[in-house]
């Protein structure tokens, strides 16, 4: 049968072996001091601390004050009864959550308060020590004395941590609430007829001034637990939405997109284009647009984008329904041909409009043979005629065929030829055309 560990015996109090009678009239000497001791505590607190705001309870008497007598009364009070119960004393609940409370409202540190706590600690030791003499109380009494009252010092900080933890997770709750008000009032299309007073409102409730521009970013979350990126001041996150959104004022300033970049380090998105602030809704549109266009495979993965970089695609791929049908428009010809020798003209068609070149610069530029190239271009001109000299139909052919080739529906160019010095032997170079051979 395994032994079972004998149960912990808390040491024996050294106010044990101090008479009762000693105890009480220690106690009731320093619970009638316990008002002066206060007041010496305050005079103290007010010459060291002449910033801290001195709030009043319902009687005009200042709490802080009040706070004071109870917590040394308290302390006091645990004295009294040390003699048969021995045990750490109790903080009056909730009293000192107050301070702490008042601390995070007021915007301070906790730093001014726990080292008010700490001098009421050693003030209130110097008179219990005089009081201690008097009643002729022991000194080991007295020493055990001093840890009670840094053990009750312990207790009136966890109080105080806990009221300003508190006070400071309220602040952010109403400041994130505040924030994301804002942000509906700043992406709504309705707001731009009269933006100031709305805007000028919310920004001013979470301390937000106003830039002249923005630029709206829409994100991916790496994981749906993934923290919010540490994004900086003043750039406004919302990290509700399913895609969370951003708005980053002056996007531009100096710093801002390294800043940005190193934040968003393992996200993916994009961010739209710098835009005026009353425009914020038309950046948040080419955000989401781009988004779009990644998740469908169409722009880069894994990364957050800047919409200004990837214009063309964004323009080309947007409007599909447009492009899809001017496509059928304008490449008609190439109904009749099968599909891998149409995809082969309407590539060297593509690479002709890019270059205006002759066979030469279009076989560099797709990597075939020229001869190649002047037997598609020859098709090409009989596919289109006389049509494929009117600028604006070549202006919709590459439109379309750009398009095209940014949805992966027709090939990119292929590399282009390192140029070599001349090797000596001269050969005839060849005039080259704007027209197709």
């Amino acid at each position: 049968m395994t032994a079972q560990p004998a149960a912990t015996v808390p040491p024996r109090s050294a106010w044990h072996d101090v008479p009762r009678l000693q105890v009480r009239r220690f106690a009731a000497l320093a619970l009638a001091e316990a008002p002066a001791l206060a007041e010496e505590i305050m005079r103290e607190i007010r010459r060291e601390y002449p910033h801290l705001p001195v709030v009043l309870d319902e009687n005009g008497e200042p709490m802080a004050l009040v706070g004071i007598r109870r917590a040394v009364e308290s302390f006091v009070r645990h004295l009294e009864h040390a003699h048969d119960a021995p045990g750490s004393p109790t903080v009056p609940p909730g009293l000192f959550e107050n301070f702490g409370r008042g601390e995070g409202l007021g915007g301070r540190s906790l730093d001014s308060l726990q080292a008010i706590y700490r001098m009421g600690v050693r003030l209130a030791w110097r008179r219990f020590a005089e009081i201690g003499q008097r009643v002729e109380i022991p000194p080991p009494a007295m020493y055990e004395l001093v840890d009670a009252g840094y053990e009750y010092l312990d207790g009136l900080v966890d109080q105080s941590v806990r009221g300003y933890a508190e006070a400071a997770a309220r602040q952010a709750g109403e400041r994130l609430r505040h924030q994301r008000r804002l942000l509906e009032v700043l992406l709504a299309e309705s707001h731009r007829d009269d933006p100031a007073d709305a805007l000028v409102e919310r920004a001013a409730r979470i301390g937000w001034p106003l830039p002249e521009k923005v630029a709206v970013g829409v994100l991916l979350r790496p994981a749906r637990e993934a923290v919010a990126p540490a994004v900086g001041q003043g750039v406004l996150l919302d990290m509700e939405y399913e895609r969370p959104r951003m708005v980053v004022p002056e996007p531009d300033a100096a710093g801002r997109p390294e800043l940005l970049q190193r934040a968003l380090t393992g996200w993916a998105g994009a961010i739209g284009p710098p835009v005026a602030l009353a425009e914020a809704a038309k950046s948040l549109s080419w955000a989401e647009a781009a988004v779009g266009l990644m998740e469908r495979g169409l722009l880069p993965a894994g990364e957050v984008l800047l919409c200004t970089e990837h214009t063309e695609a964004l323009v080309l791929l947007q409007p599909e329904e447009l492009i899809d049908d001017l496509a059928v428009r304008c490449l008609a010809p190439l109904d009749g041909c099968g599909p891998a020798h149409g995809r082969r003209l309407a590539e060297t068609l593509l690479a002709w409009l890019e270059t205006r070149g002759g066979a030469p610069e279009v076989a560099a530029r797709l990597g075939v043979h020229p001869q190649t190239v002047r037997y598609r271009l020859r098709q090409i001109r009989e596919l289109w005629g006389d049509g494929i000299d009117d600028p604006d139909r070549r202006f919709e052919l590459e439109l379309v065929l750009r398009a095209q080739r940014l949805r992966g529906e027709i090939g990119r160019p292929g590399p282009q030829p390192r140029r070599t010095r001349p090797t000596g032997r001269r050969t005839r170079s060849r005039p080259t055309t704007t027209r197709p051979e």
